[in-house]
């Protein structure tokens, strides 16, 4: 069995950060110096005028701890730790969204989990809302002249983590070092059967035909390679949880792959999966790792899986 391939690390010692929430670059930090309870840090630092306001600010998920964003009254603070209040307006502008919410933002890029059954981008004859839209419509909020350009896709049905670039300069500089730039994509997968080895490996070369319906040979015919590692999480009589590495991105890779080792993904009525327990595509983008386009920092954004892509591999 072939061994799962790494990609070299960067020549420079960068140290990786880790995001699942909108980066607080609008929003009042405070540095907690004593153990005490959110509601008595945010009453001590005075951050609205009365108990009332605060517990407001609270409710409304307008506080973020260490990047995670906090609605517990109690919950206990420890020396050293950042408290982030958003503002009202930024609240607002994410409550607004409908199927995407945002994990970070920052002046070159922003990114976000797509619910499943949203497009990531439409064509020009389709109308339907879009992870693109509503990202456009979200940033046009701070300013009319505001743009977003998608970095790489997502199948309607699949969830997880997508990437955006604010200006195109920096699309081209991550699309055309895209190979480079990316340290690591994990999926998380919900297929058909249970799958006997622990780790394995899937390499091909995946063709599409003109009915758009990808293809893969054990031989070079002319398509592009594609290798896809897999882990087992867990399993049961019916279903196989995996984790999926990728080693390269190509169109319905993944989906391909798992029918090629006869296990599908679930609710992939176009790959060969017979059942869909989750009413949906059994698969999301769990975790995107890459270079930062500017600060040259490597960077870790995730996604949390769906629970029901639990419940049934229990």
């Amino acid at each position: 069995m072939a061994k799962r391939n790494t990609k070299p690390a960067a020549k420079k010692r960068i140290e990786k950060k880790s995001f699942q929430y909108k980066d607080a670059t609008k929003a009042t930090e405070y540095t907690v110096k004593e153990p005490m309870e959110l509601l008595a840090f945010l009453i001590e630092e005075k951050v609205k005028n009365s108990r009332n306001s605060i517990k407001s600010v609270l409710t409304r998920g307008q506080v973020w701890v260490d990047g995670k964003n906090i609605k517990q009254h109690n919950y206990l603070l420890s020396p050293g730790q950042k408290v982030s209040i958003v503002s009202n307006k930024e609240a607002i502008k994410e409550k607004a969204l409908v199927g995407v919410s945002i994990l970070f933002e920052d002046k070159d890029i922003i990114v976000i989990n797509k619910e499943a059954g949203m497009l990531s981008m439409a064509s020009k004859s389709e109308h339907d809302l879009t992870a693109y839209r509503q990202v456009t419509t979200y940033v046009k909020e701070d300013d009319k002249k505001n743009r977003v350009f998608v970095v790489h896709r997502l199948d309607r049905d699949t969830s997880g983590v997508m990437l955006f670039a604010k200006s195109e300069e920096v699309k081209l500089a991550l699309q055309e070092n895209w190979s480079d730039i990316v340290k690591e994509r994990i999926y998380t997968a919900l297929v058909e059967g249970v799958i006997a080895k622990d780790e394995g490996t899937v390499d091909s070369w995946l063709t599409e035909n003109k009915s758009m319906h990808v293809f893969s040979s054990s031989f070079d015919n002319g398509g592009k390679r594609a290798i896809t590692h897999y882990k087992k999480i867990k399993s049961n009589e019916a279903f196989t949880l995996l984790e999926i590495q990728l080693e390269t991105g190509r169109k319905n890779q993944i989906r391909v792959h798992m029918e090629e080792i006869g296990h599908p993904v679930v609710g992939d009525k176009k790959y060969g999966s017979t059942v869909n327990p989750l009413k949906r595509l059994g698969l999301h983008a769990t975790t995107l790792a890459l270079i930062h386009p500017t600060t040259g920092e490597l960077v870790s954004f995730k996604a949390k899986v769906p629970k029901v892509f639990s419940v049934h591999s229990k």
